[in-house]
């Protein structure tokens, strides 16, 4: 296989918890704890899990959006936690990101054609009629017309609004995108127009994804492989059709279980979850999932698993596959 594009190991966020009238530090959220992972050109790598299991902060940390506790995050050969504020800007160029809420993200106060040439003036692309003319082009792209430049974002739905954050994260032709939940905000209906616009701009411009969403069907349509995070730790990662085909982890069973199916006469065994995620701020020891799982085993209380390949690109960090465990 080729060298991966983006290259992850042991990476870490941690957010210090204050109290006290000083403000004194307390304790800390392990937001991120110790992920690893790689990404390979052209392909679309989704991240999946409940809400606050540190997706998104993952996705940030990797563009230093949040600057990461600890662990390497490699880029094309280059460690992107070593790099100045300015070589990392520069850097930006080929890694964008499209923001979840695109209500939130667009500036209400400027005009489309502004919020879309801003990455090109910092990035030092083009004249004034060059910009005017790469924004233009960009829009139709995205399914746009050059007539919406001159509008404001209020003046749009949530689903166009999307497009202009795709249009923007595309405009400065990065290689490597993070979509942080980018459906997440939209109608059922306007989700799938987006996801198919992906697919299409995936194909177009040869683009590498990092997909991060809560909702498996919406990943299982986009990824080639899928990562399934639990309270900022990675517990299973492997090939789309593997993961939904033969999962191996009890917290992605549960998951999958929970997927509705269409055929009112198809029966799944669904596995309910007992408790709710603990504080990542009080995280349990041993693997993070025993206070909820179903097959529970004494190690799993006191032990940490390892991630580790356990079939052919198959990655479970799970005592239930693991030597001290039972296989």
């Amino acid at each position: 296989m080729s060298k991966p594009l983006l290259e992850v190991k042991h990476l870490k966020k941690y957010f210090d918890v204050t109290g006290g009238i000083f403000s004194k530090k307390v304790g800390e959220v392990k937001a991120v704890d110790d992920v690893s992972f790689d990404v390979y050109e052209k392909e679309v790598l989704g991240i999946v899990g409940e809400s606050g299991c540190g997706k998104s902060t993952t996705g940030k940390t990797l563009l230093r959006l949040l600057e990461p506790t600890e662990g390497e995050v490699v880029y094309n050969g280059s460690d992107i936690t070593e790099l100045t504020e300015e070589e990392m800007r520069k850097m930006r160029r080929d890694m964008q990101i499209i923001f979840q809420d695109p209500y939130a993200s667009l500036n209400p106060r400027h005009k489309v054609e502004k919020i879309l040439s801003e990455p090109l003036i910092v990035h030092g692309i083009g004249d004034a009629k060059e910009r005017l003319k790469k924004v233009h082009e960009i829009l139709e792209v995205v399914g746009l017309t050059k007539e919406h430049a001159k509008r404001y974002p209020h003046q749009f739905s949530g689903g166009q609004r999307q497009r202009i954050g795709i249009a923007r994260a595309l405009i400065v032709n990065p290689k490597l995108i993070i979509c942080d939940e980018p459906v997440s905000a939209l109608d059922v209906s306007i989700q799938s127009q987006i996801l198919n616009l992906m697919e299409d701009l995936l194909e177009k411009f040869g683009l590498t994804y990092i997909f991060i969403a809560h909702d498996l069907s919406v990943v299982r349509h986009i990824s080639h492989r899928i990562g399934v995070m639990y309270l900022g730790r990675l517990v299973e990662l492997t090939d789309n059709e593997e993961l939904y085909e033969n999962p191996l982890h009890p917290y992605t069973k549960s998951l999958l279980s929970a997927i509705p199916d269409p055929d009112p006469d198809f029966k799944r065994e669904q596995m309910i979850l007992e408790g709710d995620v603990p504080s990542p701020s009080n995280p349990p020891a041993g693997c993070a999932f025993h206070t909820r799982c179903p097959e529970v085993m004494d190690i799993c209380k006191s032990v940490r698993p390892k991630f580790q390949e356990v079939k052919d690109k198959h990655f479970v960090a799970c005592h239930l596959y693991n030597d001290e465990g039972q296989s």
